[in-house]
């Protein structure tokens, strides 16, 4: 499904999201916070767009995603401190503690099992090393995001559908994002795989949410 849609994908992301794609990945780099010599996964990186922008204090990145199709455009315009790696989110080719930060944006959701996910990012990250997950979430009050809900259902997919000639495969985006946990559970569910410190950021009204934890240092 992501293979199909990958030529076109960050442009579909910065129309659908009206511009706030760009906001959401300036924010999971702040959160990221990423420092020279420091390396960095990108887990479910798509096209690299995300991760080219850890790179710009000096760190480098591996940019790791299920869809050969994404990683291919991605590896279009390459960066030097770039590096893209085909991988499963479940099965990590990385060694133990390899990284000192790891981040998903908008992937989570996809994985076969959320909680074996985390507990294999947790792997991967040295001891006391950073998580950042961005993910769609859910909106307060229940009336808004009952709205927000229909929008996701209705033109989403017919917008989308117009621009990317997959309507397919919005449908399972509106779908994903509305069977998604709301931040307080998906914090538990991090929590529960090890990590520490767990606390989130709602950025637009909690149509996106940054959770933010470590790994424990002993």
């Amino acid at each position: 499904m992501f293979d199909k849609v990958a030529d076109r994908y960050d442009l579909l992301n910065d129309v659908l999201s009206l511009g706030q794609d760009r906001y959401w990945r300036g924010m999971v780099a702040r959160a990221v916070g990423a420092r020279p010599g420091e390396l960095v996964l990108d887990l479910a990186a798509g096209t690299g767009t995300s991760s080219r922008t850890f790179t710009r204090a000096g760190a480098r990145c591996v940019a790791c995603d299920f869809s050969l199709g994404m990683l291919r455009v991605g590896a279009r315009q390459p960066a030097p401190s770039v590096r893209f790696v085909a991988g499963d989110a479940l099965d990590l080719p990385f060694a133990d503690g390899a990284f000192d930060a790891v981040t998903i944006s908008f992937g989570l959701r996809n994985v076969a099992d959320t909680r074996a996910a985390l507990a294999e990012m947790r792997r991967v990250t040295r001891p006391g090393g950073r998580l950042v997950v961005c993910e769609f979430s859910h909106l307060r009050p229940a009336a808004l995001d009952a709205l927000y809900a229909g929008y996701l259902s209705r033109a989403l997919p017919a917008v989308a559908g117009r621009l990317s000639g997959n309507a397919e495969a919005y449908d399972y985006l509106a779908e994903s994002i509305r069977d998604w946990p709301a931040q307080r559970e998906l914090a538990d569910r991090i929590t529960a795989a090890g990590w520490s410190g767990v606390r989130w950021l709602n950025l637009s009204l909690g149509v996106v949410a940054l959770h933010l934890a470590r790994r424990p240092a002993a």
